[in-house]
């Protein structure tokens, strides 16, 4: 294995059996390390597939995951086996297991850069931007958008390059053409710029956030509400296996699930051993997980198998939090997700709310992207201030529960 090529290491090709659903198969051939799940799925799901199975297993220094995923007509599946391969530990680092904690020597942050694009007004337009960023790779990190009385809009959008090329000429101007290509006419200028890292020390967001978004904690009524998914089971068994700790999950499938558990996990340092996980009729997730902690032993402590199962059913209960709150005369939709500890913000978010927001034809007044603290956590929180609306409780309840259906996949 240690001489495997490159190419080797992730491999991509037609799904055989027609039951599982699947359109691909992904498998994973590399060192392990601690996370590294979680990068592959938060890649999965940039890229906007969904998995519908998936086994992984390791011996601590090599692992095999396979995933079974369903793909579209537009995926990049060349692409996004080049950024699979690019988040996979060298066959060098096979030596030893390599834990997320001591990674953070990591290398320096991307570039970050400012794209300022000014623009006559019109229902999707932020989308359309967001779609052509997205297909360019280029990660928005901030935004700030806003309406001038004359029916203009000025967009700033605080964006890395997957493909650190932005500070090039020719990245740049193919950047510009495609914008043009997607807006025509109303697009009236286009400026990219490097700024300086003082720029994310001013991405704190706005300091009021609303109950539904800032609370730690929710009761059983918002565990029943239309806000959060359905129950969730987490259950852990010492009694299966000397070394490891099994941890049983049954769910109800949403956008990102798997991403979810394995961001959770990556967090508190675990390492899987071993795993399978499938999606069955109606949308119900199985998933099972042999773990143990980064010292190699299984988890036996009670206040930290309780603290575990609690994080991991929070995470499935509700991922996300969507809010529209009413700010004076005017309507605001408020959506929060998680950072990872390695301050990787949810991919796709800001896609959805805009894509959703175009189907319901609602226009965006203004727009924030910004980070806060809630509890012990850092959260991204996307502020959308909302065209004028009646206001009524049945059209509030109508770009919600749109909002919230689109984010975690539902239909």
């Amino acid at each position: 294995m240690m001489g495997m090529l490159c190419d080797d290491v992730v491999m991509i090709r037609e799904a055989e059996r027609e039951g599982d659903g699947a359109t691909r198969v992904i498998t994973v051939n590399c060192p392990d390390k601690t996370g590294l799940g979680c990068d592959l799925c938060r890649l999965i799901l940039f890229f906007g597939l969904t998995i519908v199975r998936f086994d992984v297993s390791t011996d601590g220094k090599w692992c095999y995951i396979v995933f079974w995923v369903i793909g579209k007509p537009t995926t990049r599946w060349g692409l996004l086996k080049k950024r699979l391969i690019g988040v996979c530990p060298s066959c060098s680092s096979a030596s030893g297991i390599s834990f997320y904690r001591s990674e953070l020597q990591s290398p320096k942050p991307p570039d970050v850069f400012l794209l300022k694009l000014c623009c006559y007004d019109r229902r999707g337009l932020l989308h359309d931007v967001t779609v052509v960023l997205c297909e360019l790779e280029l990660t928005i990190k901030r935004v700030k958008v806003s309406t001038t009385p004359d029916g203009r809009v000025m967009d700033l959008f605080f964006i890395t390059d997957t493909r650190e090329l932005l500070h090039t000429n020719i990245r740049q101007e193919d950047t510009r053409d495609c914008l043009k290509s997607a807006l025509g006419d109303v697009m009236i200028s286009c400026a990219i710029q490097i700024v300086g890292p003082e720029i994310s020390a001013c991405s704190q967001g706005h300091s009021f956030l609303p109950p539904a978004i800032a609370e730690n904690h929710f009761d059983d009524e918002h565990r029943s509400g239309s806000r959060t998914s359905n129950n969730v089971s987490v259950t852990l068994d010492n009694s299966l296996s000397p070394a490891h700790t099994l941890v049983q999950i049954v769910c109800l499938d949403h956008k990102g699930l798997l991403y979810d558990i394995m961001r959770t996990l990556k967090d508190y340092n675990i390492q899987i051993s071993y795993g399978r996980g499938t999606t069955k009729q109606k949308r119900k997730c199985e998933v099972d997980l042999f773990i143990m902690q980064s010292d190699g032993k299984k988890i036996v402590d009670p206040i930290k198998q309780s603290a575990l199962c609690s994080r991991i059913q929070m995470e499935l209960l509700r991922p996300l939090r969507v809010a529209l709150v009413s700010r004076g005369p005017d309507t605001e939709l408020v959506v929060a997700n998680p950072v990872e500890l390695s301050g990787k913000g949810r991919p796709l978010v800001f896609y959805d709310i805009t894509l959703a927001l175009k189907m319901l034809n609602t226009g965006i007044f203004s727009a924030e992207i910004g980070r806060h603290m809630i509890g012990d956590r850092e959260w991204e929180v996307y502020r959308i201030l909302l065209d004028e609306i009646d206001g009524s409780p049945e059209l509030k309840s109508q770009i919600e529960g749109a909002v919230w259906k689109m984010l975690m996949g539902w239909e």
